[in-house]
């Protein structure tokens, strides 16, 4: 758009209001290959892949139907996290049977949210505090499956 008593001069418009700032002062996370974020990032930089494939012998012994392995659409490939077994159910105020029938994801979430608030300086001093957190997980059709079988 151009002045109107000088056409060789534009008018700007006049600038968006600021947005509250976000600061992300806290992460965690868990990757195949990756401990947490860092780990993560050292396998980032170095090219390194983390994905473990595997043989139709070892596929069959984890009991994949030879069907399944020899459908040209499955992948033999997974990506492992490590310690998925390791998680303090006590700790999270959870008894154990309880914590045995959650779903992995979430007991790693409630160890990576405890985790990202340890890593912003948070976890032990947030008590009536109120802070926000983004967290994402992903489907976990297997475990489902698991559960009603």
């Amino acid at each position: 758009m151009m002045s109107d008593t000088h056409p060789s001069i534009p008018v700007l418009s006049p600038l968006p209001a600021p947005r509250p700032a976000v600061a992300v002062i806290g992460l965690s996370g868990r990757f195949p290959g990756a401990r947490n974020a860092e780990e993560f990032w050292a396998n980032l930089k170095a090219g390194r892949e983390t994905i473990s494939r595997f043989s139709e012998k070892e596929l069959l012994e984890a009991g994949v139907s030879r069907e399944e392995i020899r459908n040209r659409r499955y992948v033999r490939a997974k990506g492992i996290v490590e310690d998925i077994d390791s998680f303090d159910a006590d700790f999270f105020g959870y008894p154990p049977r309880e914590a045995v029938k959650m779903d992995p994801q979430v007991r790693l979430l409630h160890e990576c949210a405890w985790e990202a608030l340890e890593d912003a300086g948070y976890a032990k001093r947030s008590a009536g505090r109120l802070i926000g957190a983004f967290f994402g997980t992903g489907d976990n059709s297997e475990w489902i499956r698991r559960l009603q079988a």
